[in-house]
């Protein structure tokens, strides 16, 4: 029996304000535990909350840059739970009445396109973290840290669509960078500001009813997601095909282990015993909110995405990597705005530019490049002044002193050397010195001029012109 995946993602996206969703506590990350905190965060007696407007603003964002329909009144709910970090014994959340529903997000799969449909996208608070002495099951105490409580959070609920690790990834990367592109939440899963829960079952394909499902939780990357959704539906299929059953439960994504493992049978959502909360108000928002928001909202990914590839003509791949950030998309059009050679600036990113940003671990916003500096190294090599390796040892220079490329060129004396007779002068020398390689390429073994290309280049230090020497070479060494 041939059986498919049923998969919906539950997205805890951390908003970038600077305050709680109901206090004026910072949300800054990693302070001394508990200094974050006040008597409304942590629940004290005699407090109240208030909404912080700009959550709103951001949940208003994401629910329009994702076709949802924002609902002109919501309500917050109180959902009640003991938990150690949750210190009022209940987190305010939104349960009848969020703020948006509908919408989608599409992603490009190996079958093409398709459109993943929301369910919900609702506002809520965090609540704190646990800390243990040692491995869980090793500890003997633990402690908590309230800072995280009240953070306001997006939880973006999508409908059971998704149908394959895979298509589970990149729909979480296309919601992340829609996110980042917002500029609402920084996408940091290490941090924990992005991060998923996942709803997985298992059915025989082409039967329409659900089976039974399991909740997935402990995943803080991409992959890891990838790999606990194919290890969960392995793991439900053989549990199946051996005669027995799937339990409904909340599982645990070992990372060591790479398995997940049984946390807690699932609860429903009556289990919670969601009110409205008395404290607050219903939310209440009027089309001139909406529409002052929708005109904040930037082009989307995928809009630029396809833009760039129709545009300017590069792949898709390439596309792909330069609108992953809106910084580098942005600094690769006002490069290309400089010089117009997009496939070669484009090349020069994806490789010199992000391996020095991945290693530093900086965004190209945070270094000394300009994008006249990258449009200026490709427009050098495309007019023959320096060659292609000279350009990349330039680059080494610009990204550690921000110095101008051309000045770089004229300072160090880099200028490519085009002079047909020197240059024949030195590739004589070479052949001259290596009598049997010229002997094996005039045996027909075409592939060792390249050998000799690399000697001439070393004995001229990479400034000889490359098409130059292929062609003096290929006429030198015909017998």
């Amino acid at each position: 029996m041939e059986f498919e995946a049923v998969i919906g993602l539950e997205v805890h996206a951390q908003l970038k304000t600077d305050s709680k969703i109901f206090c004026a506590c910072s949300t800054a990350f990693g302070r001394q535990a508990n200094s974050n905190t006040c008597p409304v965060c942590t629940g004290m007696p005699g407090v109240l909350p208030v909404l912080n407007r700009k959550v709103v603003d951001f949940a208003l964002k994401a629910a329009l840059a994702t076709g949802s329909t924002v609902r002109r009144e919501s309500i917050f709910a109180r959902k009640n739970y003991f938990y150690p970090d949750l210190p009022k014994g209940y987190q305010i959340s939104q349960y009848e009445l969020p703020i948006a529903e509908g919408g989608f997000v599409e992603i490009d799969t190996k079958g093409g396109r398709k459109r993943i449909n929301l369910t919900r996208i609702h506002m809520e608070e965090d609540a704190g973290k646990l800390l243990h002495e040692a491995e869980f099951e090793q500890s003997h105490f633990s402690l908590v840290d309230f800072n995280r409580t009240a953070v306001p959070l997006l939880e973006i609920v999508s409908e059971p669509e998704i149908r394959s690790p895979e298509e589970g990834g990149a729909y979480l990367r296309m919601l992340r960078d829609i996110l980042v592109y917002l500029d609402i939440c920084d996408g940091n899963m290490e941090e924990g500001s992005f991060r998923c829960d996942a709803n997985v079952s298992v059915r025989p394909r082409g039967q329409s009813a659900f089976g039974t499902k399991t909740e997935l939780k402990n995943m803080n990357s991409f992959r890891n997601v990838e790999k606990a959704l194919e290890y969960e539906i392995g793991r439900q299929i053989g549990a199946i095909e051996e005669g027995g059953q799937v339990i409904q439960e909340t599982r645990l994504w070992d990372v060591a282990a790479e398995k997940t493992v049984s946390m807690r049978t699932k609860e429903e959502a009556h289990d919670y015993r969601y009110f409205p909360d008395p404290d607050l108000v219903p939310l209440e928002i009027d089309e001139g909110w909406i529409e002052k928001i929708r005109e904040s909202i930037p082009e989307l990914p995928l809009a630029k995405r396809d833009r760039f590839q129709r545009e300017y003509n590069i792949p898709a791949y390439d596309s792909e990597v330069l609108c992953q950030s809106r910084a580098l998309a942005d600094f690769f059009e006002a490069a290309v705005a400089v010089h117009g050679n997009a496939k070669a600036i484009s090349n020069l990113l994806m490789t010199e530019v992000l391996r020095e940003l991945n290693k530093d671990r900086v965004d190209i916003t945070e270094t000394k490049l300009t994008p006249s500096h990258i449009a200026g190294i490709v427009k050098a090599t495309d007019e023959g002044v320096i060659s292609g390796k000279i350009g990349k040892e330039i680059f080494q220079i610009v990204y550690q002193t921000g110095d101008d490329p051309v000045k770089i060129i004229e300072e160090k004396g880099l200028r490519q050397v085009s002079d047909e007779a020197a240059i024949e002068k030195i590739a004589q020398k070479v052949i001259d010195a290596h009598p049997g390689e010229a002997t094996t390429y005039r045996e027909g073994k075409k592939g060792v001029l390249g050998f000799f290309v690399g000697q001439v280049m070393r004995e001229t230090k990479g400034k000889a012109n490359p098409a130059l020497v292929n062609e003096i070479l290929k006429r030198l060494l015909e017998p």
